[in-house]
């Protein structure tokens, strides 16, 4: 069996490297995608994709494990970062994670190679299992790392050629593994926030693309204009650092897009600003639809998980009512739906 491997010279990759090859596999070529906007964003810093390079040739020579770096700058910008952009002029709260997946890895790189290989393996945390035909994907058993959520937009053709070899496993013992593999790398941190931005903020690549508007924050309950902020789109939904604001805490509740106007609730109000029912449009379902109205939901990364009940509205348009509240739903953000651990798929929230 071929194998194309993503490696991006952290420690999860690497790992994952060096399980394929305890499990008999032989004939592996790994790839460092580059998607770092070099020249487009180098004034804001630095992306350490260089060291990156480094750590992930050191690997392979290891192993000797062929290495080739696969240029997908503008792809990335045209399927990710155009949509980041075109989501934060309407309000609306990005996932570029999840098309980074969608679109890049699993998709301008399968675009690219698909035809050489067999599978493709990275070093996501989940689980595939086939089932009567059908490739299911599965959360990781460790919690905080499960990258179900952002894997959520898969197609069934391009999950049923993925392998996951730290999937089953908890990141403890990946950490443990990289030591036993005395990996060039095994000391790492793990790299955190958005996978092309590197060290740069956040927010300075909002400002490089959108620039800055001065508006108000008003208190919801009262329009009192209790400050200013540098325009609508450097805000989300349910956000309490970075307001600048004095006796809070204060959380984003809502956005007026054509007056520029950020609202915000403090913590004393802010259960009754927790919503519990939303809409979700455009879903996309990895292997099939779900085959009760009872499920469970992730509105972001991470452990947390809420029990709700879907009513199809129509073939594209869903309503979901949550068990229990959350201050955050914002649109264009996507909730991910679950039955037991079996990841489903995702749909944005309107």
């Amino acid at each position: 069996m071929k194998i194309a491997l993503l490696l991006s010279g952290g420690v999860d990759s690497s790992v994952a490297l060096y399980r394929l090859l305890e499990q008999g596999y032989t004939d592996i070529t790994a790839y460092y995608l580059k998607i770092w906007l070099e020249d487009e964003l180098s004034f804001l810093g630095t992306c350490p994709w260089e060291e990156d390079m480094a750590y992930a040739r050191a690997v392979c020579e290891a192993k000797n494990i062929p290495l080739k770096v696969l240029p997908l700058q503008q792809e990335y910008f045209d399927r990710v970062v155009s949509y980041t952009i075109s989501e934060l002029k309407r309000g609306h709260t990005p996932s570029p994670d999840i098309f980074c997946n969608q679109r890049v890895k699993f998709g301008a790189f399968y675009d690219k190679v698909n035809e050489e290989y067999d599978k493709v393996a990275t070093g996501h945390y989940g689980i595939v299992e086939e089932i009567d035909g059908l490739s299911y994907l599965r959360r990781s058993p460790d919690p905080v790392k499960d990258q179900s959520y952002f894997l959520s937009h898969l197609s069934q053709d391009q999950i049923s050629k993925i392998i996951f070899p730290i999937g089953s496993l908890m990141k403890e013992e990946v950490r443990a593994l990289a030591q036993r593999y005395d990996l060039p790398n095994k000391d790492r941190k793990d790299s955190q926030g958005i996978c092309f931005l590197g060290k740069i903020k956040y927010s300075d690549f909002v400002k490089h693309y959108l620039g800055e508007k001065e508006g108000e924050i008003r208190e919801l309950e009262t329009e009192e204009v209790l400050g200013s902020h540098k325009g609508f789109w450097f805000h989300t939904i349910g956000q309490r650092q970075g307001l600048g604001l004095s006796n809070g805490p204060w959380y984003v509740t809502s956005k007026d897009l054509e007056n520029n106007i950020i609202y915000v609730s403090s913590s004393r109000n802010i259960l009754e600003q927790k919503r519990t029912v939303f809409n979700v449009c455009e879903p996309n379902w990895i292997s099939r639809k779900p085959r009760t109205d009872e499920l469970t939901l992730k509105l972001r990364h991470g452990p947390r998980l809420n029990s709700c009940r879907i009513k199809w509205l129509s073939a594209e348009r869903i309503e979901v009512t949550m068990d229990e509240g959350d201050k955050g739903i914002a649109p264009g953000q996507f909730a991910v739906f679950y039955e037991d651990d079996i990841c489903l798929g995702g749909a944005r929230i309107e």
